[in-house]
């Protein structure tokens, strides 16, 4: 059968004419990348065999290279779950599938006026195994699908296209040939025919994979190269969680996240925990210190929390060792009484998986105190990275959310730059305040001058800011108390602030404003009334004339923009309009109104003050033409 011609997606020819014209730093890691997906199809094997044993081959399970001195060809040989026809078109001819357009745009955000491309990148996007391509002239991949009779080979120099065929291969698994580039000496492309350089590589980050890895040469003047025993593993394969921690370097800790992660940055930090009792378990968990591109595309994700029983390996990503708002959590858990025999469905029914997750997750959250406490500058670069789905918490009723809530950092009034933690905001507070207030946006500098602020400022009274879109969810649905202290919004209700606003003098004031002012609130509100569900005088404001607030039980605009992208029904309501009494625009409406109550400007007037009280908190108009006419009518009637 002749081979079938398949062009790139033009992403995928872009990001490879990048990998391969441009300068890397580091290309010793496209050989750790093959012998992780190598690793890969092996526990994915492993995994099927434990239902189908037929799919098990005869010999054990190992990876092995193999290179051809004279040909200058690697080989990284596995025999493990091997791919389909379909299966290697799929991954190999779409690289990282949906990720490849954020690769790239990271890629020129991060790399603009530089040619080197970054491995952190290369890592966190999943590409690795293009890395290939800057060592290679030409890639071959032979692959057999255990459980399938004929082999299927991919072919690719990079340039754009990549060819498929069918072959023959006698047992299952996976060969990917290297047709490697010539020396550039010392500052260029090393020799990685060169034995000794290939067991260093394996050496530093391969060391423990779970199977054998050897090396066997053919050609050159020196018949097997100084490779060594052909026989004898190059990697430990000791499993790096079942050693004393204080047996175990921080290198080692960091070269064992990259091989079961693929993520290139060394991580945050680790957490090495045994579980004793009424069953035993080992974990070794890793944060990350940058968050991958998928994180928010739960679909996408991969390479979670790897469950082994007994060192056999069982699932790649066992999602229900780890809650949702941890879901960033990388690293491995060895049972050693669960059933082999298990399934996704029996996992969640299970009590000892569960317990597992109860000590994994208070681990995670201890481990994120300490560092809170201990290394702040650290906890909030990963608060930049993690915070918003740290606070995804927040939305289960079923977590301990205090918890959570003592590792929450916001932006508050208190510090135009600066996060304060939310225990520093209560020891701030005066002791008469009662609410945690709160005011929340798309973004700081958009909130930050608001006018809803004019009268807390006024007061000296601190208002957090927040800004995720997570944020107007878990504190509309009944945020939780926080050292006895109720969150409140102060875009919502008529507040009953602290400092004096209860005192006598203030109601007294305030009853003759409403007294005063009353004729031109039910002006203002015929006006304007298809849009308001009510006009009232505000404690809000001290320099604003106007501003506009949601009733207590009403949805806010930001939760109902939520609902409609997501294709919702949104609940029919109308803000309300509250107005300044001490400013002298109102003053001089009140001086109109009591002239006339129906004059004509009045309606003109009170359509401009919704129009500016929207605006002021970022709302759209319904009209912005007819806003702007009667804005520039009034320069003109001014002007007269």
């Amino acid at each position: 059968m002749s081979a079938e011609q398949f062009e790139f997606q033009a992403e995928t020819r872009q990001l490879l004419d990048l990998m391969i014209h441009s300068l890397y730093s580091n290309r010793d890691v496209f050989l750790r990348e093959l012998i992780s997906n190598a690793s890969d199809a092996l526990d994915r094997l492993r995994f099927e065999g434990l239902t189908d044993a037929d799919l098990l081959p005869a010999e054990p399970l190992r990876v092995n290279l193999h290179v051809d001195r004279d040909a200058r060809v690697l080989s990284v040989d596995d025999n493990g779950i091997g791919m389909s026809r379909d299966e290697l078109i799929a991954n190999l001819g779409t690289i990282a599938k949906s990720g490849t357009s954020e690769f790239l745009r990271a890629l020129e955000a991060g790399s603009q006026g530089s040619s080197e491309i970054s491995s952190d990148l290369i890592g966190q996007f999943g590409v690795g195994f293009y890395a290939s391509f800057m060592v290679a002239d030409e890639v071959r991949v032979v692959t057999r699908r255990a459980g399938e009779a004929s082999g299927t080979c991919w072919v690719s120099d990079g340039t754009g296209s990549f060819s498929v065929e069918e072959v023959e291969r006698d047992t299952p698994g996976t060969t990917v040939s290297l047709k490697l580039k010539a020396c550039e000496g010392p500052d260029g492309i090393a020799d990685y025919t060169d034995p000794w350089l290939l067991r260093q590589i394996v050496k530093r980050y391969s060391d423990f994979v779970a199977y054998p890895i050897r090396l066997s040469t053919s050609g050159g003047d020196d018949e097997g190269g100084g490779a060594g025993d052909p026989h004898e593993p190059l990697n430990s394969m000791k499993a790096i969680w079942t050693r004393q921690p204080d047996d175990v370097t921080e290198d080692e800790y960091r070269e064992f996240y990259k091989h079961i992660s693929h993520d290139w940055n060394d991580p945050l930090l680790h957490v090495a925990s045994r579980i004793e009792g009424n069953f035993e378990a080992r974990a070794l968990l890793y944060l990350p210190s940058v968050a991958p591109f998928d994180l928010y595309h739960r679909e996408m994700a991969h390479r979670g929390i790897q469950l082994y029983v007994k060192r056999v390996f069982i699932m790649d990503e066992c999602r229900d060792l780890m809650p949702e708002y941890l879901r960033f959590v990388k690293g491995v858990v060895d049972a050693e009484d669960l059933s082999l025999n298990v399934s996704r469905e029996m996992l969640q029914r299970n009590a000892q998986i569960e317990a597992i997750r109860n000590h994994l997750v208070k681990k995670v959250l201890d481990s994120l105190d300490e560092l809170q406490k201990n290394d702040e500058a650290k906890y909030l670069e990963f608060w930049a990275q993690f915070g918003a789905v740290i606070k995804e918490g927040l939305l289960d009723f079923a977590q301990k959310r205090e918890r959570i809530l003592e590792l929450v950092y916001c932006a508050s009034t208190w510090d135009d730059s600066a996060l304060t933690k939310l225990s520093d905001v209560v020891s701030r507070m005066s002791a008469d305040q009662e609410h945690l207030y709160y005011l929340t946006g798309t973004s700081r500098q958009q909130i930050s001058s608001s006018p809803h602020l004019e009268a807390f400022k006024a007061r000296g009274i601190e208002v957090l800011l927040f800004t995720d879109h997570v944020d107007e969810v878990w504190l509309e649905q009944g945020a939780p108390e926080f050292h006895g202290k109720k969150f409140q919004s102060i875009l919502k209700g008529d507040l009953d602030l602290p400092s004096g606003e209860g005192s006598e003098q203030q109601k007294e004031r305030r009853s003759e404003d409403e007294s005063n002012f009353k004729a031109l609130i039910a002006a203002l509100r015929t006006g304007i009334q298809d849009r308001v569900k009510e006009v009232r005088l505000s404690n809000r404001l001290t320099s604003s004339p106007a501003c506009l607030v949601v009733d207590e039980g009403d949805i806010s605009p930001q939760i109902g923009e939520l609902l409609r992208r997501s294709g919702q029904d949104v609940p029919e309501t109308k803000p309300i309009l509250e107005i300044n009494p001490s400013h002298p625009l109102l003053e001089r409406l009140k001086q109109i109104c009591d002239a006339d109550a129906k004059d004509p400007r009045l309606a003109d007037y009170a359509d401009l003050l919704f129009g500016q009280a929207l605006l002021a908190e970022g709302g759209k108009l319904d009209d912005p033409s007819a806003f702007s006419r009667r804005v520039a009518q009034l320069m003109l009637d001014a002007l007269a």
